[in-house]
């Protein structure tokens, strides 16, 4: 497949949206899974840090929150966020791995 020049869209498909330099609107659903667990996992710390921050929320004057009950919620986030690296990383690695020919019988 080759490239027009100075351009990074294929051929193929200029030729099949009636030769514009138009992206196409659709991109493959893998693509678009595959693109979408990045994201999440390049989210993942901005979302920790929110989560470490939130008990300082918590100091409002007119309520008291126990130290233990802080101690758990910031233990939770230490542990739950390994976690959903874990399960981000095992899909993105399922989708980045080519079916097997011997699977598909």
């Amino acid at each position: 497949m080759s490239q027009q020049a100075g351009n990074d869209i294929p051929e193929d498909l200029t030729e099949k949206t009636g030769g514009s330099d138009k992206i196409p609107l659709f991109v493959e659903r893998q693509t678009y899974r595959r693109r979408r667990l990045v994201d999440a996992a390049r989210a993942l710390p901005v979302l920790g840090i929110l989560l470490w921050l939130l008990p300082l929320l918590w100091a409002v004057p007119e309520t008291s929150t126990r130290a233990s009950t802080g101690l758990i919620y910031v233990f939770a986030v230490w542990l739950g966020l390994p976690v959903i690296a874990g399960v981000l990383i095992h899909a993105m690695n399922r989708r980045a791995q080519p079916p097997h020919p011997e699977d598909e019988t």
